[in-house]
Parts: structure tokens; sequence; C-alpha cells
């Protein structure tokens, strides 16, 4: 009996509680197989077999029972498996990703971290891995095999290993505590995993880094423009003959010229319409323009405007041939068609026309039917005549009739206009805004006339106030600084400010006459119709939690007294303090149509009925 079996089991099986048996002498390592007189036996010691009495009795009386119980089992695999391991299976099949790990470096102004990229091989014949990493040339960092082939636990210390369905695109793992960012994989890859009913998202873009840009413009070669002319320089230095690029070209349309019909509109003060023949030559793609001349034109005879040249597009200017490298684009076939511009050096030139070889060479080369256009006739020549300032006498139409015509015309009026708006007429109570504190506290009834738009002004004046009364403006027509144009009965709004020459007047009331006037032509007077004031303040209610509350807030801050009637200055500060920005002209038209008693002061109840409150 061994020393460690005399201990109570209440002592734990933990390292420091068992000890080992000092009385043992034995220390051999218990042998199954042995050879005995020539034989290989087996100790049968260790091995417990079950008794059955029956199958003694059987053996004794030479009995024995059928050993077989029930019919044999068809084995699952036979020498040709019907289910092949996966060593068989998958012999040779290879998945194959793409990904890539980030890695900081430090100690480098160029960079602060790099992207290096790796590709994932999985076996699936025992599903191991192995990571390489494809050399870069000039990385500075051993490259190459970066994990061996074997099986990677998912975690340190445990036997979870990576299978095939853990890895997808677009996700990280994690190989031995860094971790990889899988990017794509190859087309035997794709389809293995469509054929398992798993399919892979897309493929993701591989990201870049300063090292990789830089290392592309250095291996970035760029050859100079001017290699060609110097490889056909040393070649005819060399004894060697001249390249001659065009000459297939001009031996098959040598003497083949396609003829356009042009015309430049001169735009200046004594240009005229200009007629060219533009000659389009195949042989080497040049063009000459050549003018057509007209008997009488007063011009002189100059047979050529352009000499026989390419014609670019965008013409290069500078002041030495050659001091440019940048290309030209020429004007070729495709771009001669009729009804089309044509630039030569910043003239426009309109193609109205060409010959009868040039229509058969456009159908039957290029595919295209030319088809002239037909001109205007010729206009007369214009000349700008600059209208002279407003010198100040009469009106402004009047003195513009003697520019136009040496035997000027009275301006036309609206009639129609001056019979039917006569009778209307617009009065004001004005006073005068100017810097001199004295002059602000004058008054002045404007009065604005609908059959002309003239306006008059007349200055009130107080007894002993020092200041004359009477006419201070005569009955005109007044521009609006603003808009310089004249002005007209919808710039005149309650609270506006209107300026006639260097004075400027602000309307502050109006009379019965122009009030009733304005409600009738509400679509004219926005601001005097009382169903778009009402709108108005309904729209603040977005600032509230529900409609209610506005209208107790508007109600608090308007009547604060709670007297049920509000004057002027009460209504314009309550809407100051709400924030509700309404011009004087709705505060007055607001405060005008809730006047109940006609003492000038706003009924609250009324109020609160027109912006949909309940009655009390």
């Amino acid at each position: 009996m061994s020393l460690n079996s005399q201990f109570p089991k209440q002592v734990p099986f933990l390292p420091g509680h068992v000890f080992s048996d000092p009385f043992k002498e034995n220390h051999h390592k218990t042998q199954q197989f042995s050879h005995i007189n020539g034989t290989v036996q087996e100790k049968t010691n260790f091995i417990h077999e079950e008794f059955d009495p029956n199958l003694m009795d059987s053996m004794k009386f030479n009995a024995p029972p059928n050993l077989t119980y029930g019919s044999r089992q068809p084995p699952e695999n036979d020498y040709i498996p019907r289910i092949q391991p996966p060593w068989l299976k998958y012999d040779r099949a290879v998945l194959r990703f793409y990904g890539y790990f980030q890695e900081s470096v430090v100690e480098n102004p160029n960079e602060n971290f790099r992207i290096r990229k790796v590709i994932i091989y999985y076996y699936l014949s025992d599903g191991t891995i192995h990571v390489t990493e494809p050399r870069v040339p000039n990385a500075g960092i051993p490259q190459g095999l970066f994990i061996k082939r074997q099986k990677i636990p998912k975690k340190l210390g445990k036997y979870d290993f990576y299978q095939w369905e853990d890895i997808q695109l677009c996700s990280n793992i994690n190989f031995y505590e860094r971790v990889f960012r899988i990017q794509d994989c190859d087309t035997f890859t794709r389809e293995f995993y469509e054929y398992m009913g798993k399919p892979l998202s897309l493929p993701e873009q591989m990201p870049r880094d300063n090292f990789e840009n830089i290392r592309e413009t250095k291996e970035l070669k760029i050859n100079p423009p001017d290699t060609k002319e110097y490889k056909e320089y040393f070649e005819v230095k060399l004894g060697g003959g001249h390249p001659n690029g065009g000459l297939n070209k001009y031996l098959q349309n040598d003497r083949k010229v396609l003829s356009f019909d042009i015309i430049w509109d001169d735009a200046s003060i004594e240009g005229q319409l200009n007629y060219y023949t533009l000659n389009f030559y195949l042989a080497d793609d040049t063009c000459e323009v050549k003018e057509v001349r007209k008997q009488n034109s007063g011009k002189d005879p100059y047979p050529l405007m352009l000499r026989r040249q390419k014609i670019p597009k965008t013409p290069i200017l500078t002041h030495y041939p050659g001091m440019t490298l940048k290309k030209e684009e020429f004007y070729s076939p495709q771009d001669l068609i009729c009804g089309n511009t044509v630039k030569i050096y910043g003239r426009e030139c309109f193609i109205y026309g060409c010959d009868d070889f040039t229509k058969e060479y456009y159908l039957n080369v290029l595919g295209i039917q030319q088809k002239p256009a037909t001109l205007k006739q010729e206009r007369g020549k214009k000349f700008y005549q600059p209208v002279p300032p407003y010198n100040g006498y009469g009106y402004e139409e009047d003195s513009l009739g003697s520019v136009y015509s040496l035997q000027p015309k009275p301006p036309k009026k609206d009639v129609r206009k001056n019979f039917t708006q006569d009778q209307f007429i617009l009065r004001f109570e004005a006073r005068q805004i100017s810097e001199v504190r004295e002059e602000n506290s004058r008054r002045f009834i404007i009065s604005f006339y609908c059959g002309d738009d003239t306006i008059q002004v007349y200055q009130t004046s107080e007894r002993n106030s020092g200041i004359w009364g009477g006419k201070f403006q005569e009955r005109s027509r007044q521009k609006n600084p603003l808009t310089n144009d004249y002005y007209t009965e919808k710039d005149f709004q309650l609270g506006g400010i209107v300026q006639f020459n260097v004075y400027k007047f602000q309307l502050m009331r109006a009379d019965e006459f122009t009030i009733n006037y304005m409600k009738q032509k509400s679509d004219v007077f926005k601001e005097a119709d009382v169903s778009q004031i009402i709108a108005k303040l309904r729209l603040f209610a977005d600032g509230y939690p529900n409609f209610d509350s506005f209208l107790l807030d508007l109600m608090k801050k308007l009547d604060k007294q709670l007297k049920g009637y509000i004057d002027f200055e009460e209504l314009s500060q309550g809407l100051q303090e709400l924030g509700f920005n309404l011009t004087l002209q709705e505060q007055y038209f607001l405060m005008r149509e809730f006047d109940r008693n006609g003492e000038w002061k706003l009924c609250m109840q009324s109020l609160w009925e027109a912006l949909g409150g309940k009655r009390a």
C-alpha cells in the first residue's frame, strides 16, 4: 500500500499535499508486451473480462453457441472510401487570401506608419495556415515567410484552431496577437465559399502609405519632351536620312483640296460682313484663307487673310517660336462642318457653304452630308451713340426726346391709367430725417397722385414755431435712389423711408381714404391685409410646445395689467419682447382692425378669437 493511499480523502489532491512513498523499492515502468520462449505474449493482468457461465458450460459439453449476435454492420468506408477523408478530398486545395497589417514607424520624418501586405494560405487538407509577405525592394525590413505552416489557435494556450469558416473578407483576424486585415482573395477561394453555401463579401481597396507613394515617385521615369528631336538629330549626324512620317499621306491626298465659304462679322465701329474662302489641303492638313473681293467695297485688295499653315484651335502665343513646350490642337476635316464656327486667331468665322468636291469627299469618306446654311441679308451699319446725362431741366423723358430725334416728340403718357386712377390721391403725414436735431421735428404732408405717379410735399407749421408752412416741393415724379426707378404706390408704406432729392422722410400716418385704399388693394399693399398679418402671427407658434401656450404667452406679454385693452405703445413693446418682427404698418392695421370702441385701443378678446382661441 502506498503512502498516499493512507491519507484521508478530505485532503485536496494539490501540490504540497501529496508525498512520495519512502518505502517503495520497485520504480520500473510496467511492460505490456514480453518475449517468452521465442513467442510474443501480452500480459493480461490488467485486462478485465466479464465472466459468462453459459459460455463455460457450452465449452464443457462441446456445443459452442452462436457467438455472433445480429448481422454484421457494413463498414462505412471500404477499400474505396465513400466518405473521403480531408487529406484525400482536399489534396493540394489551398485557399489564398490577401491582407495587410499596419506597423508603426518611429524616428522617420517621412512616415508614421507602414502598410505591410501579406498573403494568407489555408490548407484544407489538414487545416494549417502559413503567412508570407511579398518582397518590396528597398523596404529596409526583412520580408518573405512571416508565419510557418502550422495550426494557429484562436487564443494562445487553447486548442481551438482556426477553420476556413472563420476567415471572411473585410474582417480582422488575430494570429499570435498580431491583427491582420483580410482585404481580398483569389478566384478559387471565392468559388469554394460559394460552393459551401457561405459566399464572401465584396473586396475592399488596399490602403496606401507614404512609403509607397515616395517609392513610386522615385521610380517614375518621364522622358523629356525633346527626346524625339534629339534622336532625329543624332541619326542625321551619323549619316542617316530625315524621317518622313507624312509621305504616305502626301502621296494619297496630293492635289486634294477642300474649299469652304466662310464669313466673318466684324463688330467694330467701322466693321462689316467680310467673305472669305478657306482651302484645306488634305496632303499636310494646312489651311489658307483668301478674301472674296467685291467691287466698290472701299477696301484695299489684300488677297490673303492667312497664308498657308496649320490653324490651331487655341493658339499659344509666345515672344519667340519654340519657347513653349505645350502641344497645340489643330483643325481637321471633322471640325469643318457647314453651320459650325471656326476661330482663326481670335476671329470667329462662320462656315455657310462648300464646293461639290468637298461635299462628295465628306459623304464618301467621312459619311457626313454637308448642308449649306442660309445667310441673312446684310444689315446696315450701326453706330453707338452714348446718351448724355440728365441736365435737370424738365422731365428726363423730354430731354431724351432731343437725343433720339432732331424733331423731338412729347413722351407718351399712360392715358388709361390717368383716367382710371386720377381721382385717387394718397396722403401721408411724415417727418424729416436729418442729422440736424431741430429739423427732425418738422412735419410734412406727402401727396401721391396715382394717376401719373407724381408726388407733392407740403410743410405744416405751428404758431410761433419759427417754421414757415406751405409748399415744400412741386408736384413731379421722383426716382428712388436705391432702385433708380420712379416711385410707385407700393413704395409708400407706413413706417417706410422715402427720399426726394437730398431729403429723407419717414411716413408716420395716413388719412382715412388712404387706409381704405390700401385695404381694397391688398395685392399691392400686402402689409395692409389683416388676414395675412394674422397668418404671420400664427407662424411664431412653431417655437412653442403647442398653440395654446403660444396664445397664453402672447396675451401675457401684450396685456401685462390684464385690462382687456392695450394701446399702440404696449402693442409695439410686447411684440418686441416676444421677438415678433412686425412692421409699423402691420402693427397699425392690426391696431385699427381690433379697435372696437374707437379709442385707439386694441381689444384683447377680439385678437384672441381672431388668432383661433376659444371663446370664454
